[in-house]
């Protein structure tokens, strides 16, 4: 018995929203995400402060995360949709 389908793992990285680092240690990923960044995560961005006429531009954190995600795909010589084709 050969094996029909062969589907690939597929690793899908994001970054959260830049924000004050204090501010970020509660910060989740979006459902489905694992976070793998710990405390208050990854110090490389800025974010800005609006303030009347001025923008101010700030030193922040933001925290990445990831999700698996299997992508269907038939093994070498099959193919269709149920893989079945020789």
């Amino acid at each position: 018995q050969m094996k029909k389908q062969c589907n690939q793992k597929l690793l899908i990285r994001m970054k959260t929203k830049c924000v004050p680092c204090s501010l970020n240690l509660d910060t989740r990923c979006p459902t489905g995400y694992t976070k793998i960044t710990n405390g208050p995560g990854t110090p490389d961005c800025r974010y800005n402060l609006e303030i009347k006429t001025y923008t101010l531009s700030f030193p922040g954190c933001r925290h990445r995360c990831v999700k698996e995600f299997e992508q269907p795909e038939c093994c070498q010589g099959h193919w269709g949709p149920d893989c079945m084709g020789m």
